[in-house]
C-alpha cells in the first residue's frame, strides 16, 4: 500500500488525527478484550497520560431540571452540550435522597446506612475517618493530584472544632491534596470558607464562635429581628442572621471571613480554574461540589431573572454557567480531550425548603421531578433518580443509556480506569461499571438500593420499599411520603413508573424475595441495623 505524505501545512492536523485514531482503536480493543475488573486498566492517551477526572456534583438538582431532560422555563446550554456530546443516563441514581449520605457513598463506595450517616450539623466531626479508602485516596495512589472545591457537608475535625486554629482531620486527611470548602451548607453556620486546614480571611482579633446547642454572642436571629431578613424562613432556619439570611445554628465573630452567598459562583469557579491550571501537566481528579441549587438561593445579580421560576430557576442558570466555565478552563489548559467529566446530583429536587423563595408558586409548566413521584428525602424514584451525564471527547460517543446505574459504583469504576486494584474491604458496595459509564455497554446493575428514611430496592422492573420509619423529629411536620411508612410497598415500574399502585398484597412471594435480597445486601456489611 502506498502512503501518501500530507502537505506540510496539514501535517499537524494529520498527525493529530492519526494519533486520535490510534488511541480510539486501542481503547476499543481494551474494552472488547479485557475481562471483568480489567477494563481500560491503563486508558492513557498517546502521550502516556492517564485521563483527568472531574466530578461535577450539583445539589438538589431534579431529574427534570435540565433542558436535555425536559426542563421548561430555564435554559441550560452548557450542561445540555455535555448531554448532547456525551452519554445521558435515564435511570441513574444517587445512593440516597439526602446530601450527606450520598456524598459519603460516592466517595467511599459504601452505603451510608453502614455508618448510620445522616444529614450533619455544621459543627459535626469528620464522617469519613482517616484511613477509610476513598476515591481521592485511591487516585492519589495512581499518581493523581486530587482536589475538592465547594460544599463539603461531611464534617470536619474530631468534634468541638476550634475554627480559629488548624481544622483537622478533613479532606486532606482522606485523600485530597487540596480543599476549598463551604464546610457544611449555605443554610448552616459557620458561614466561612476553609482552605485546607484554615478559615479563609480570618481576623485573629475577631475569633469565631459556633454553637448548635444555644445562642453565642449578640448576633440578631430570624426570630428576634425578622425585619432584617431578605426572605422569610421557617423556625429551623431562624437562628443567626448573616448576609440578610437566617441560618441553622448560632455564630458570632469572624466577620471579615464571612462569605456573601451571591459570590459563590465566582469564588468557587476561580478555585476550580486555578486547580486545573496548576495541575494540567499531571493527571488530576477534581471533585467540584456545587452549593446550587440548595437553599438559601441567593443568586449573583447577573443571573437574577434569567429564568421564569424565580431564585430556584435562576440558581439552575447560575449552575449551568459555572459548568460552562469549568469546561472552558479544561479547554484553556489544553486537557479537555483527555478529561472524563461526570455530571450528576446528590439527590432529587425540593422546592420551598425552609425559605419562602416562591419555588412552588413560580413553578409554571416546569416539572423538576421529571414525572416521577417523590423528591428529596423520599424513597420514591424522584428522591434518587437524578440527571447524570458522562462526557469525554473522542472516547465517549454521544447517546442515551437506559442502564440502571448508581453513584456508589464510581469508586470501583474509576479504579479500573486508573489501573488500581481494590484491596479487600475497599468500597464494599461498589461495582465496576466502567464500560457502562463510558457508554460502551448498556448493562446496568441487577439490584440497587435507594436510601431515604427507609430503604428501597430496585431489581429489574420491580421496586420494593421496606416498611418502617427513620424520619427525624425535624422532618415529622413535613409531608414527606406521609412521614411514616408502615406497610411494605411494591411497584412494577414498567407498568407504574409513578409508583401509584402498591401491588404488595397481590404479590406476596415477590415481596418476600425482595425482602430477602435487601436483607442480604444490608447484612453484607455487618454494621447496619436490622430493618
Amino acid at each position: 500500500m502506498t502512503m501518501i505524505k500530507p502537505k506540510s501545512n496539514n501535517l499537524i492536523s494529520y498527525t493529530t488525527s492519526m494519533k486520535r485514531l490510534l488511541y480510539l482503536m486501542l481503547l476499543a480493543l481494551l474494552v472488547s478484550c479485557s475481562g471483568p475488573g480489567k477494563e481500560n486498566a491503563y486508558v492513557e492517551n498517546v502521550k502516556g497520560k492517564k485521563p483527568n477526572i472531574v466530578v461535577i456534583y450539583v445539589d438538589d438538582l431534579g431529574y427534570g431540571d435540565l433542558g436535555s431532560y425536559g426542563a421548561k422555563g430555564v435554559e441550560t446550554p452548557n450542561v445540555d452540550r455535555l448531554a448532547r456530546e456525551g452519554v445521558r443516563f435515564t435511570d441513574a441514581h444517587s445512593t440516597a435522597a439526602t446530601c450527606t449520605p450520598s456524598r459519603f457513598s460516592l466517595l467511599t463506595g459504601k452505603h451510608a446506612f453502614r455508618n448510620e450517616a445522616a444529614i450533619l450539623p455544621g459543627d459535626a466531626p469528620l464522617l469519613i475517618r482517616p484511613g477509610t479508602p476513598t476515591i481521592a485516596g485511591m487516585l492519589q495512589k495512581a499518581g493523581y493530584k486530587t482536589g475538592v472545591v465547594g460544599k463539603w457537608h461531611l464534617g470536619l475535625g474530631d468534634g468541638s472544632i476550634n475554627w480559629n486554629d488548624s481544622i483537622a482531620p478533613g479532606p486532606n486527611e482522606i485523600g485530597f491534596d487540596y480543599s476549598f470548602l463551604i464546610p457544611a451548607t449555605g443554610d448552616r453556620v459557620p458561614t466561612v470558607y476553609t482552605e485546607n486546614h484554615r478559615v479563609v480571611g480570618l481576623d485573629p482579633n475577631d475569633p469565631i464562635l459556633v454553637s448548635y446547642a444555644g445562642k453565642v454572642g449578640n448576633e440578631p436571629t430570624g426570630l428576634s429581628h425578622p425585619d432584617l431578613l431578605s426572605m422569610k424562613a421557617d423556625t429551623q432556619h431562624s437562628q443567626t442572621i448573616i448576609n440578610g439570611v437566617s441560618r441553622i445554628g448560632y455564630m458570632a465573630g469572624g466577620k471579615a471571613a464571612r462569605w456573601k452567598d451571591e459570590d459563590f459562583p465566582d469564588v468557587l469557579t476561580q478555585k476550580a480554574r486555578t486547580f486545573i491550571s496548576k495541575n494540567k501537566d499531571n493527571p488530576f481528579f477534581l471533585y467540584f461540589s456545587f452549593h446550587d441549587i440548595h437553599v438559601p438561593r441567593i443568586i449573583h445579580p447577573r443571573f437574577a431573572g434569567k429564568s421564569s421560576m424565580g431564585p430556584r430557576g435562576d440558581a439552575i442558570v447560575q449552575m449551568d454557567w459555572v459548568t460552562g466555565e469549568i469546561m472552558k478552563a479544561l479547554e484553556k489548559a489544553g486537557v479537555a480531550d483527555n478529561t472524563l467529566i461526570i455530571f450528576t446530583s446528590d439527590n432529587g429536587p425540593v422546592l420551598d425548603d425552609g425559605y419562602a423563595d416562591q419555588a412552588v408558586e413560580l413553578l409554571g409548566d416546569h416539572d423538576p421531578f421529571g414525572s416521577f413521584r417523590g423528591g428529596k428525602y423520599s424513597a420514591y424514584e424522584a428522591g434518587t433518580r437524578v440527571p447524570t451525564i458522562t462526557y469525554w471527547p473522542g472516547v465517549i460517543k454521544p447517546g442515551v443509556n437506559n442502564a440502571l446505574v448508581s453513584q456508589i459504583d464510581l469508586f470501583a469504576s474509576l479504579a479500573a480506569l486508573a489501573g488500581q486494584e481494590l484491596e479487600e474491604g475497599d468500597a464494599p458496595d461498589s461495582e465496576n461499571m466502567l464500560q457502562t459509564w463510558l457508554g460502551h455497554s448498556g448493562k446496568g446493575r441487577e439490584t440497587l438500593i435507594e436510601e431515604a428514611f427507609v430503604l428501597a430496592l430496585r431489581a429489574g422492573d420491580w421496586k420494593y420499599i421496606a416498611p418502617g420509619s427513620r424520619v427525624p423529629d425535624w422532618m415529622k411536620n413535613k409531608d414527606i411520603d406521609g412521614g411514616v411508612m408502615l406497610k411494605p410497598q411494591l411497584f412494577n415500574l414498567k407498568q407504574d413508573v409513578r409508583e401509584e399502585k402498591n401491588v404488595a398484597a397481590a404479590n406476596p412471594e415477590k415481596v418476600k424475595e425482595m425482602q430477602r435480597i435487601l436483607q442480604e445486601i444490608v447484612d453484607k456489611g455487618g454494621r447496619a441495623k436490622a430493618l
